[in-house]
């Protein structure tokens, strides 16, 4: 039972550790969006302004940014809707319901006139069931007596006026004006007067409002009238208000759109905006970032670098952008992350500061351009770094990229004249562009050796300076232990072409194999490679002494790296150069002085070196590039065949050994790096073609004469 709660325990301790790392990466990530957010909207946010209608202002006012004037707006908008006409939606159903009752009422007068056994009182009083008005029996039966020629024709007249008023639309407020319209030609009709009565109380009851109204359509007709009218734009640095001028309605609803009124309504949708494109922006880099730059994904000093380094551009964004928008010096951040987190990296956030100096300048088209292409130009030019004056000379193709998008964007606004004015405002441009350029490589210079240090980073430039063979240690290293410093450079050869191979640092490797023998200087006489007298001190002493003094060569490296600072990773590599591996000659030494009975009492862990094992590639390249380049030295004979076999031997014994169980190497890019040392060992011992004793003299005579 104990075994397996130990088992449990185990397994769980690397998902805490996980869940710790992330929660760090989140609470980092975390703070840097509050920082950002927070100075993005104290930036953005105005201060506001106390102001009385009636009273004169004590100050001078512009727009800090373009604002919809709604106060004119509004305006603009209420006369557009007021000039939209009512919507009514037309009937055709009380036409025909207004002509059916004509053409029922003529059907039940002819029907009465042909009733003999009614009287002519009787026919009056049931016409008059229907009828609206009360008409006297005469007018009734002059209307039932009269002949049906009469009685159609006035039918059809009836029946037409219907159709005319209801075609002309008859609305609800206009019912007593169609009725009246109804009577006056009713008595233009050439019939009697008791026809025309009868027929105008016919007529009444069936006119009716056909145009009924629709609120609902009217007010979109006036909405969309009212959307059609552009917003009135106060442009930024438009002046609002004069000191000394008077307050008036107009100028604290300006102040109030652009939210500068005191009391005005705080805007929270302005804050929401804000927040949720920072949420979005940082999601999207993040996704980026875990996909394609998982170095700085796993690493949370590598992200909290990474937004210290957008913060401090982000406030020196915003002090130059108090002067000139031109003077905006984004191209610093670009170039700190383009030679500590990588260009891939560096491109992206390019994109994401010119957003971000977008919203500190207002949304200006031509900042954002200057911006995107200056980074960029910053990019190309660092994008293979030899040396830290690289920085400069990427300032100066800043400050180009920049002059060209200035010259660009004043000719593209038609400003070419030779006027004073233009004359001016170009060379204030183009000064303020070339020095943003220079501001940015200085500013870069400057604060990247603290954020290498301040963040344990080594960056390409820092390495390079390492492979220099003028640094102090490599001298040493070249004029007291010459074996050891050519042994080095051969591994630095081998190890920088595998690396490539797989995928691996190659400046990294290269540097990392030039130091990792640097505690042989320490005992530079006991290490064969520099025994040129051919006196071996290890011959006076014994296997147990000698393997001591061999391994302890690691330790005195990483002594001697911390002394001369070396990079962090650099002395990883010297720790991890041999692992654990056994230091065989010795161990054999030993085991052959005693004889058989010895071999039981002679231990391994005596005669190897501490470790730790390689943890990363670039370790355990130079590991096996080591191990290969000392294989191959000691072959008598050289040849293309046996060095191929050495080398397959040797990287075969490491990993057998498990020296690369803990380095993240496949077996695919094993077979990768010993097809590089192949071929490097190829070309240094390829064989060559051997002249015979005469034609060699006479080759020899034919160079000397010509």
């Amino acid at each position: 039972m104990s075994k397996i709660s130990k088992l449990r325990e185990l397994m769980a301790r690397p998902l805490e550790f996980k869940i710790g790392e992330r929660f760090r990466k989140a609470l980092v990530a975390v703070l840097i969006f509050i920082v950002v957010y927070l100075i993005l909207m104290v930036t953005i946010i105005p201060s506001r302004v106390d102001l009385d209608l009636g009273k004169p202002s004590p100050q001078t006012i512009y727009a800090p940014r373009d604002s919809i004037d709604t106060y004119a707006t509004e305006r603009l908008r209420k006369t557009a809707e007021e000039a939209v006409p009512e919507v009514f939606d037309y009937d055709p159903e009380l036409l025909t319901e207004a002509q059916d009752g004509v053409n029922l009422f003529f059907e039940g007068v002819f029907a009465l006139q042909a009733e003999e056994e009614l009287t002519g009182e009787e026919k009056a009083d049931r016409l008059q069931g229907l009828l609206a008005d009360d008409i006297s029996v005469a007018a009734l039966k002059t209307f039932l007596t009269a002949d049906s020629t009469t009685l159609t024709d006035l039918q059809r007249r009836l029946k037409g006026l219907l159709a005319e008023i209801y075609n002309q639309g008859v609305k609800d407020s206009g019912l007593e004006t169609a009725q009246r319209y109804v009577n006056q030609e009713i008595a233009l009709f050439p019939f009697g007067s008791e026809l025309k009565r009868v027929s105008e109380s016919l007529v009444k009851p069936l006119i009716k409002p056909n145009m009924i109204y629709n609120p609902e359509a009217t007010a979109t007709n006036r909405e969309a009238a009212a959307n059609e009218i552009d917003p009135v734009i106060i442009l930024s640095r438009t002046l609002i208000i004069s000191k000394g001028e008077m307050v008036t309605e107009r100028h604290l609803e300006q102040l109030e759109s652009l939210g500068l009124a005191l009391g005005s309504r705080v805007d929270y949708p302005g804050f929401i905006a804000l927040f949720l494109l920072l949420l979005t922006i940082f999601a999207a880099v993040g996704i980026y970032i875990a996909l394609f730059v998982k170095n700085v994904y796993n690493s949370t000093p590598l992200i909290a670098l990474l937004g210290l380094v957008v913060v401090i551009t982000l406030i020196f964004a915003i002090a130059g952008n108090y002067f000139s928008g031109y003077l905006v010096p984004v191209a610093m951040g670009v170039i700190l992350i383009t030679v500590m987190l990588g260009a891939r990296l560096a491109i992206l956030m390019n994109i994401i500061l010119a957003l971000l100096v977008g919203l500190i300048t207002g949304g200006d088209f031509v900042l954002i351009t200057m911006t995107l292409v200056g980074g960029l130009a910053a990019i190309y030019r660092l994008s293979q770094v030899s040396r830290r004056s690289d920085l400069s000379r990427a300032g100066l193709y800043v400050a180009a990229a920049n002059m060209i998008v200035i010259i660009a964007f004043f000719l593209f606004q038609g400003n070419l004249d030779s006027g004073y004015g233009f004359l001016k405002d170009l060379g204030y441009g183009l000064l303020a562009g070339v020095g943003n350029g220079l501001f940015s490589s200085i500013v870069a210079i400057g604060l990247l050796p603290f954020l290498e240090s301040g963040f344990g980073l080594t960056t390409a430039i820092t390495l390079l300076e390492l492979s220099n063979p003028n640094n102090p240690l490599l001298r040493r290293l070249m004029t007291e232990a010459p074996g050891t410093y050519y042994h080095s450079i051969m591994v630095g050869n081998l190890a920088e072409g595998a690396a490539e191979a797989v995928g691996a640092d190659p400046l990294l490797t290269r540097v990392g194999a030039y130091y990792h023998d640097i505690g042989k200087l320490k005992r530079p006489y006991f290490f064969v490679e520099n025994q040129f007298s051919g006196a071996n001190p290890h011959e006076k002493l014994s296997p147990n002494l000698s393997a001591l003094i061999i391994g302890s060569h690691v330790k005195d490296g990483v002594e001697l790296a911390r002394q001369y600072r070396l990079p962090a990773v650099v002395q990883d590599i010297i720790n991890q150069h041999h692992g654990d591996s056994l230091i065989s000659f010795f161990y054999q030494q030993a085991l052959e002085s005693g004889g058989k009975d010895n071999k039981q009492q002679v231990s391994e862990d005596q005669f190897r070196y501490e470790g730790p094992l390689p943890q990363t590639k670039e370790a355990a390249i130079i590991m096996l590039a080591d191990t290969v380049e000392a294989g191959v030295r000691s072959l008598s004979k050289p040849v293309i065949g046996r060095v191929e076999a050495l080398i397959r031997k040797a990287i075969r014994e490491r990993l057998n050994d498990g020296q690369l169980d803990e380095c993240n190497l496949t077996l695919k890019e094993l077979d990768q790096i010993g097809d590089s040392f192949v071929n490097i060992m190829t070309g240094i011992y390829h064989s060559r073609i051997e002249y015979p004793e005469k034609d060699l003299r006479a080759e020899i005579e034919r160079v000397a004469n010509r």
